[in-house]
């Protein structure tokens, strides 16, 4: 009688480890690779031929091209509404960077996506960029649901000495979780970002734990000022069909990433991982162009830059592959932001009971995966009390209200390379490396199917013909029909001065929701020329005489 009860306990518990397991092994691995600062006209997909993206490129024709995703016109704000679901003016993140040296970072109260995914059960790791806080370990990714992380605290680097020169400080900015890795001098940064994401593909358990990579790169952000653009040279050489030097060698940087997404879709092929995987790529922001931030990118044919609230600054570039998808190789219109990954990924990874109450971000995985309507009605692009400006779409219209730069930097930005008479490689995606790893879990990729996908994602503009009113955003709002004119060359406020006040005055309640911008002053005792020349989490140690 003993024995038998004690079998049944035995065997009870047996099937809720069972069920424990079989739960965790059935959700997704996600891969979320960010790529900083790249321009919307920078990949092939988008209809430029002039810098073969053919990993990335791949990815988009098998998967869900995002045409309607909009991200944040700056890294730190991004980085916040990924991690967090929420937009950043209601974490204090909406203004400007972090930097190395400001003691503040993303608010302790946030719960971050890795935090609800090691929930889950999920192993997770982070590499390449954080930027957002550093001054205490406690706002670094291995105190906020990381398990691991290698890379760097700040907003850049230089990549090969691994130092980031900003507000007039220079250090070493790289670490393997919280010790200083000096031991990577010399090493390009795309590359060793690349070897630990396929060493920990690598190493991940193919059983009962599922795996999330946030994979953030340092490319294509400029460098250091000594050396912004930074590539090897035997890939610059390689690119024969750009004259410019600037570019060209944003090319060989972009060229780098590109293969980095091979490398590590290959990686989870090879582990047998990709069948139930979801990988996200995306951009953090429009593209600097014309030599915004010593860079090069392209946003061609859309209005304004990095930094800007023109659809150049927040219009991303992005993509979501996954053999899970019900609908998959097409052009996705539905309105997305940036926000929306927190919930959408939690969904996916089969937890959407565990999406908090009080998000910015919806849950849009059942709308992407089957290509129905999107929940999302509008897009705040962004309130920025401090430069005063703001905009917000609403389904097709856009309101613009202020702007940057005192307007310099509100033009249309090329190159368009569209004319250089460079002929689109379809054979070179099919045959590339994330191509080839692809091909069982997806549908083929054929070249009269990509070629239609990529004629559909290209925004195609009239600037010769389309009536042009001025838009003067720092002496009146200015009104878009964005879907008519993405490239926002027809200001129509005059013509609809209701709808223009409406708008207006939805933002003024969205701005009453808005948190103040926590910026804080520069803290001198973040130098790193106090910490051996490194970047350090320097608000964890006492002041000192010496400081």
């Amino acid at each position: 009688m003993y024995t038998n009860h004690l079998v049944k306990a035995v065997l009870t518990q047996l099937l809720f480890i069972y069920i424990a397991v079989e739960c965790v092994s059935d959700r997704p691995n996600i891969v979320f690779i960010v790529a900083d600062d790249l321009g919307w006209n920078d990949v092939g997909f988008h209809g430029s031929s002039q810098i073969a993206t053919p990993n990335i490129d791949a990815l988009a024709y098998s998967g869900i091209i995002l045409n309607n995703y909009y991200v944040s016109p700056l890294c730190t704000p991004s980085r916040s509404a990924i991690m967090t679901g929420k937009h950043p003016i209601h974490t204090g993140m909406q203004h400007s960077i972090l930097y190395g040296a400001e003691p503040r970072g993303l608010p302790l109260s946030e719960k971050l996506l890795p935090e609800y995914l090691r929930e889950l059960g999920y192993k997770t790791h982070a590499v390449g960029k954080w930027h957002l806080g550093s001054y205490k370990k406690e706002f670094t990714p291995t105190f906020r649901g990381f398990d691991s992380h290698f890379g760097f605290w700040t907003g850049h680097q230089d990549y090969n000495d691994h130092t980031a020169m900003e507000t007039g400080m220079w250090g070493l900015d790289l670490r393997r979780n919280m010790t200083a890795a000096t031991e990577e001098h010399g090493r390009y940064s795309t590359d060793i970002f690349t070897d630990e994401a396929v060493r920990i593909i690598e190493e991940h358990p193919v059983i009962n734990q599922p795996l999330f990579l946030y994979m953030a790169h340092a490319a294509v952000h400029s460098g250091n000022p000594y050396n912004p653009l930074p590539v090897p040279d035997t890939v610059v050489v390689s690119i024969t069909n750009i004259t410019d030097y600037y570019r060209r060698r944003f090319a060989g940087m972009l060229v780098k990433l590109d293969q980095s997404v091979g490398k590590i879709v290959d990686a989870l092929y090879r582990r047998d991982l990709l069948h139930n995987t979801v990988i996200v790529f995306t951009t953090d922001n429009g593209g600097p162009a014309a030599g915004f931030n010593l860079n090069a990118a392209s946003n061609w044919p859309l209005r304004g830059v990095k930094n800007t609230l023109w659809e150049g600054g927040v219009r991303g570039a992005a993509l979501v592959w996954s053999p899970l998808l019900k609908n998959s190789s097409r052009v996705s219109n539905q309105m997305i932001h940036i926000s929306d990954w927190l919930p959408t990924l939690l969904s996916a990874a089969k937890a959407k009971h565990r999406i908090p109450e009080g998000l910015d971000g919806l849950d849009l995985w059942n709308s992407l995966s089957h290509g129905t309507l999107s929940h999302r009605s509008f897009i705040l692009h962004n309130i920025d009390d401090i430069d005063n400006n703001s905009a917000l779409t609403i389904g097709h219209w856009k309101i613009v209200r202020g702007t940057t730069y005192q307007g310099s930097w509100d033009g249309w930005y090329g190159p368009s390379g569209r004319s250089d008479g460079r002929v689109y490689d379809v054979d070179g995606v099919i045959k590339s490396t994330a191509g080839q790893a692809i091909v069982p879990f997806t549908k083929a990729l054929i070249p009269e199917t990509i070629l239609n996908l990529r004629d559909e994602a290209e925004i195609k503009c009239n600037f010769s013909k389309q009536p042009q009113r001025a838009c003067l955003p720092l002496k009146m709002p200015c009104l878009f029909n964005i879907k008519e004119d993405p490239c926002e060359l027809n200001n129509v406020a005059p013509i609809y001065p209701d709808l223009t006040k409406r708008l207006l005055e939805e933002l003024s309640k969205l701005n009453e929701t808005a948190l103040p911008a926590g910026n804080l002053p520069i803290d001198q005792r973040g130098n790193p020329k106090f910490w051996n020349n490194i970047w350090t989490n320097f608000g964890d140690y006492p002041v000192t005489s010496n400081d």
